[in-house]
């Protein structure tokens, strides 16, 4: 293991090597031989279970219930919403034919040119269409509404260059899709589903985020407004990290979903769409890793805390085993979930460099002295911090501990931030610190032409136009024009 580490590129060499190498060797993924596949490895699925499993009851615990509709579109529903078969037209994958058969040679398998489908099949990219024509016929009146599904599901959208967890061709996510009496009600939803992903972000990944609402030219496919929240690397790039859409009646109406009111009166439905992904997998590890592995959130660790004994003869780890034993199931009985490795085919040495490379976020060892002394060694993932503690009450302190890595990932994620945001009022300053990585909030005129100058010369988007930013008037730094309040830029990924 120590030859792996030493293998780990350096996040100041190269950080786009030092993501795929901690991918691969702390084994959350690896790259699968369908192109533009990843195949997710049991540790790294059991921080994706862990994330799944909070943010389904945080859906449920706001009225919504769990769903799933085909992974198969029918082209021609893609058709019926302009702006959305526009957005997604080219990350599409098309099933043509339903039956393969033996070559002429018999040495393998071709496609059966007479099984050619009359409509061809897209594997779903995202599933509005699908689901818009499935509540045509769940909606009539104003009493069906509203309509709070979500789904977890997969999607395909045909990338060329892929990164694992952040970019691939399949990936895994949540999809949620609601139909409501009332533009209003819509609206307010739309903002509780952002909300729930800024809170899911802060207090369980850690991750401090801005909330905003997308400029029109970064906006969902098909969207009357996308809320996103955006989280900063430690390479100062910026990352999408989860979009909530205000649909309006855009779907209804391509799918004539109306219903009647209490007067009787016909109307289209309201709508929104939210979604998070396995992308939040690579957000974690950029946000808090380091040049040892992985840095995990207690929160998140599949294994918060694990104990190593250390001996020198099989009876001295019986002894460590009986000592250490109540203290497992006390961990556990508090809700912790603790590993205790005492498999002999393994040295200490090693186990240390490998739960330091998985980001477990506290580690106990015990040995023949601390036997003798009634101690127990400590170490905390996030600073890498070791000291010796009394055995007695160390339940309690794991129990501290942990609570008090998780506050101080936040503070150190978010003294980032705010060291790397930068107020600017001049294109020339803008481009300066661009170079340095980070966010910078500056005056736009709000055209798209200024966004699409901006972005062709620097590479740099609008990530957000902040909830809580500075509404201040002003002058565009590009344009000179008129800007009603600032806007967030960024690189991002």
């Amino acid at each position: 293991m120590a030859k792996e580490l030493k293998e780990l590129t350096p996040r100041s060499v190269s950080y786009s090597q030092w993501y795929q190498d901690l991918v691969i060797k702390a084994d959350l993924a690896e790259n699968s031989d369908v192109r533009g596949c990843m195949v997710i490895k049991p540790y790294g699925y059991a921080i994706w279970e862990k994330m799944q499993r909070i943010l389904d009851d945080m859906f449920k615990e706001t009225g919504h219930q769990n769903a799933y509709f085909p992974l198969f579109i029918p082209k021609s529903f893609l058709s019926r919403e302009a702006e959305h078969v526009e957005g997604f037209a080219k990350e599409c994958a098309v099933v043509t034919h339903y039956r393969l058969k033996t070559n002429e040679e018999g040495t393998g398998v071709v496609v059966d040119p007479a099984a050619r489908l009359e409509e061809e099949l897209i594997v779903r990219p995202t599933s509005e269409t699908i689901i818009w024509n499935t509540y045509k016929g769940w909606i009539q009146s104003y009493r069906d509404l509203p309509i709070l599904c979500n789904q977890w599901a997969n999607v395909v959208r045909w990338e060329m260059r892929t990164r694992l967890f952040l970019r691939t061709a399949e990936f895994l996510w949540q999809e949620g899709h609601t139909a409501h009496a009332s533009e209003q009600e819509a609206l307010e939803e739309a903002e509780r589903m952002l909300h729930v992903y800024g809170d899911f972000a802060e207090n369980y990944m850690a991750m401090p985020v801005m909330k905003g609402v997308k400029s029109a030219s970064e906006r969902f496919a098909g969207a009357v407004d996308t809320y996103t929240i955006e989280a900063l690397m430690q390479d100062g790039k910026a990352l999408q990290s989860g979009t909530s859409h205000f649909l309006g009646q855009n779907f209804a109406k391509a799918f004539d979903v109306t219903y009647t009111d209490k007067e009787g009166k016909q109307s289209y439905v309201w709508a929104t769409s939210w979604g998070v992904s396995t992308r939040l997998m690579g957000a974690l590890i950029m946000t808090h890793s380091d040049d040892n592995g992985l840095v995990l959130p207690p929160r998140l660790a599949p294994i918060q805390v694990v104990i190593v004994p250390i001996y020198k003869s099989m009876d001295q780890l019986a002894a460590i085993d009986e000592k250490i034993a109540p203290l497992v199931a006390e961990l556990k009985k508090r809700g912790i979930s603790v590993k205790y490795d005492n498999a002999d085919n393994k040295k200490p040495g090693w186990k240390f460099a490998e739960y330091e490379l998985k980001g477990v976020p506290v580690r106990l060892a015990m040995g023949g002295r601390d036997m003798e002394n009634g101690t127990i060694e400590v170490m905390r993932r996030d600073t890498l911090g070791k000291e010796t503690r009394d055995f007695d009450g160390i339940a309690d302190y794991v129990q501290g501990l942990l609570d008090d890595i998780q506050a101080n990932i936040f503070k150190k994620a978010l003294d980032y931030r705010s060291t790397h945001t930068y107020v600017v009022d001049t294109y020339e300053e803008f481009k300066e610190k661009l170079e340095l990585g980070g966010f910078i909030l500056a005056h736009w005129d709000g055209t798209p032409e200024t966004e699409e100058a901006i972005k062709n010369e620097t590479k740099a988007t609008i990530r957000c136009i902040p909830f809580d930013g500075d509404t201040t008037p002003g002058v565009c730094m590009y344009s000179g024009k008129p800007s009603a309040r600032r806007v967030l830029f960024a690189r991002a990924y």
